[in-house]
């Protein structure tokens, strides 16, 4: 029988029938939009993650989006991401009218290079075509990025910091959250993420509460908050007022009943899926190239991704044992053909697209037994040997 690659059924057999209540309870209920279970989601994401506020939204793509509207950035605007990452960190600038700027990564952990970062800010102020305005780090696999780097640099150009955590929501830098760094910090729960619905859904965190009622208003439509409505009165429902231009972005309440839900068991699952990943490591380090963790760093192991010159007679080996692997990803953004014609950093990107070539996923989840994983082990080490 095929290992999964990801096993959401081992997760639901242990949540059990409280999880299976809290959808039917919605579902009795009636409030299937913005129910009060997406309150009490709000409250327990930011205490998990150290964030006074907390914003549900629609997408992982839509928690992108939102801060770049309420940051007013768009057209003639630049903001700097990495382009080993998934389509959906770029595709947030366009979708506002501004432009993306690939930075490169670091050879060891995969996530943004402070110093490509930084270059790349002086090409583009030097340059003069664009303002730059943001920067999105990416926790990709799941660990943190270099946030004290990364911020400093942010800093010293005067830019707004994200940490696009759609993978690594729970990850830490020195016991920090990366919110800690950040202005805002995003995540996604895909129901393939270490934290992941029944369906779509994404959250924003920030610190400013100012910034957050503006979230609150872009969410829905533009619609009036409490900061547009103070000393004044009005005869119809506030809610009816649109004072800016929004989006529909709510988060269906059967996904934050899923969630409260999965939270329960969330920072075990994390521990869990570290007890995998040191399994990993202690059983292929001298076959192949295991990952890296930050100095201080925890990851939640979205992926686990190790490197080999032959990814595709590796994966063709694994496939005939049912074992499943992914790759992560094959042509980086910054090569495929509507974002070729965005800038990168001086000097190109060259480990993103050596890291291309390489990288393959295996299974990793927090119910993956000893037995399974010794099966990969093998298989990988009959293959390299």
């Amino acid at each position: 029988m095929p290992i999964p690659f990801i096993d959401l059924q081992s997760q639901r057999q242990r949540l059990g029938q409280p999880l299976e209540d809290a959808i039917l309870k919605v579902v009795r209920s009636g409030a299937f939009i913005m129910g009060p279970e997406i309150g009490q989601l709000e409250t327990a994401l930011g205490e998990f993650g150290r964030a006074p506020h907390v914003l549900s939204c629609a997408s992982g793509t839509d928690a992108l989006v939102l801060p770049l509207m309420a940051w007013d950035i768009g057209p003639g605007d630049a903001v700097f991401c990495p382009s080993f990452t998934f389509a959906a960190t770029a595709e947030a600038m366009p979708l506002v009218g501004a432009s993306p700027v690939f930075v490169d990564i670091l050879p060891d952990t995969y996530n943004m290079d402070p110093a490509s970062l930084d270059a790349a800010i002086e090409a583009v102020k030097a340059k003069g075509e664009l303002t730059p305005k943001a920067v999105f780090a990416v926790d990709l696999f799941g660990q943190p990025a270099d946030y004290p780097a990364i911020a400093a640099i942010a800093r010293k150009h005067g830019l707004k910091l994200l940490a696009d955590s759609a993978q690594g929501f729970g990850c830490t830098l020195n016991g920090e959250h990366p919110i800690h760094w950040a202005d805002v910090a995003t995540t996604s729960f895909f129901p393939a993420k270490p934290l992941g619905a029944y369906g779509d859904g994404g959250a924003v965190l920030s610190k400013d509460p100012l910034f957050h009622d503006l979230l609150v208003s872009l969410r829905v439509h533009g619609q009036a908050v409490k900061s547009d409505i103070e000393g004044k009165t009005f005869e119809h429902d506030p809610k009816y007022l649109n004072v800016r231009v929004g989006t529909n972005s709510r988060m269906d309440t059967i996904q934050a009943a899923v969630l409260l839900q999965k939270l329960t068991i969330f920072a075990d699952e994390i521990d869990a899926r570290n007890r995998v990943a040191a399994r990993y490591a202690e059983g292929l380090s001298d076959v192949v190239r295991t990952p890296t963790v930050i100095e201080g760093g925890v990851s939640v192991w979205a992926q686990y991704t190790i490197e080999t010159e032959n990814r595709d007679g590796l994966a063709a080996h694994l496939r005939e044992q049912d074992v499943p692997t992914a790759v992560y990803y094959p042509i980086p953004i910054h090569k495929q053909g509507v974002y070729s014609v965005y800038p990168t950093a001086p000097g190109g990107l060259p480990v993103t697209e050596a890291a291309s070539a390489k990288v393959i996923s295996l299974p990793m989840h927090p119910y993956l037994s000893t037995d399974d994983q010794d099966t990969i082990i093998g298989a990988i080490r009959s293959f390299v040997s």
